[in-house]
């Protein structure tokens, strides 16, 4: 009978599987110092490393199996990235964020990144400053922590989804709580959809479809987290935040937490430009979680992304195809050759 369970687990498995486009699930990493490898002369590895402090790799970034959601089986270990008053580039925000290293067309037709995020009981990031989490530098789509801009009170310890800068899903981001993500993108009708659980369960979806811009060039999403300096109100302490089963699929969506392929070598298809396996659980009914705040809505119009990029979000650059244009109050200033910021 348990030979029986074990078949039909596997046929499941191996139902409805997906394509991994790109995986950054930090498997065959040996140490982080691995992500000094990499510059622009010298683009090797799953990640750019290069928006930073001045310190050492390991004062930002760090990996261990410690560190990974232990229900993602498909993962060898996860990362610890910690901002603190050394991380600053180019601004005096607090930044530590790592951008995916590819070509694969990750920012075409549907595609699906996933991430498992968690803080624990130590260094626990401010509640006063506004975090942008696992964002897009045109900002379309993202998670946030902390009090942000326009709130009410001087705190918020909510973890909320957004888009386009409107708060559409929220839930109290409680210590060692993994949060698994998925955030399901359709670049050609410009929607956007939130798939999420807590620790074991499989992904749900939770919130959508939205429109949005859907603004990307394949080379600006950032895996980390962004703080924002607030006079009077910034906390002084480092900050870690955890990640884990990261990667993006395109196909069906995978709503395991036990990712696919890795370390786990489950079966499924695989993309000719990557070499990663992937496979997917068959969807599960959707479910509603009693301690998250979740906003739906009908798709709606889409509107021409003219003048769309918010406070801080990139606005040229080298390699840049996303829109140039800063919304009202703000204009584009280079950084550096690669980077612009509407400022």
């Amino acid at each position: 009978m348990l030979a029986y369970a074990a078949l039909l687990s596997a046929l499941a498995s191996a139902v409805s599987a997906g394509t991994i486009l790109w995986d950054g699930r930090f498997n065959d990493m040996s140490s982080s110092a691995d992500l000094n490898k990499w510059s622009w002369a010298n683009q090797v590895g799953p990640y750019q490393y290069y928006i930073h402090g001045s310190g050492a790799v390991t004062n930002y970034v760090n990996l261990s199996p410690d560190f990974k959601n232990p229900a993602d089986t498909g993962s060898k270990q996860g990362v610890k990235i910690t901002i603190d008053n050394t991380a600053k580039w180019n601004s005096d925000m607090w930044r530590t964020e790592l951008i995916p290293q590819t070509t694969a067309a990750i920012n075409t037709g549907t595609v699906y990144y996933h991430f498992s995020i968690k803080r624990s009981k130590t260094n626990v990031p401010s509640a006063t400053n506004e975090h942008q989490i696992c964002f897009f530098e045109s900002h379309f789509t993202e998670l946030k922590y902390g009090w942000v801009n326009g709130e009410q009170g001087a705190s918020n310890t909510n973890l909320q989804w957004m888009v386009g800068g409107q708060s559409k899903w929220k839930v109290q981001l409680d210590a060692d709580v993994w949060h698994n993500v998925a955030y399901e993108i359709n670049f050609g009708s410009n929607q956007i959809t939130f798939w999420h659980s807590t620790g074991a369960d499989p992904l749900t979806k939770t919130a959508g479809p939205f429109s949005g811009s859907t603004s990307s060039n394949g080379a600006d999403w950032h895996l980390g987290v962004l703080r924002l300096p607030r006079a009077g109100n910034d906390g002084t302490g480092a900050e870690d935040w955890y990640f884990s089963g990261v990667y993006i699929e395109s196909g069906s969506l995978t709503t395991s937490v036990a990712s696919p392929g890795g370390a786990g070598a489950g079966s499924g298809t695989t993309d000719p430009g990557t070499g990663s396996p992937a496979s997917s659980d068959v969807p599960v009914p959707s479910s509603s979680d009693p301690t998250t705040s979740v906003t739906s809505a009908q798709p709606e119009p889409t509107s021409p992304a003219v003048g769309t990029v918010k406070q801080y979000g990139q606005c040229g650059g080298i390699g840049w195809s996303g829109d140039t244009n800063c919304v009202e109050g703000y204009t584009c200033n280079k950084i550096n050759d690669y980077y612009s910021q509407c400022l």
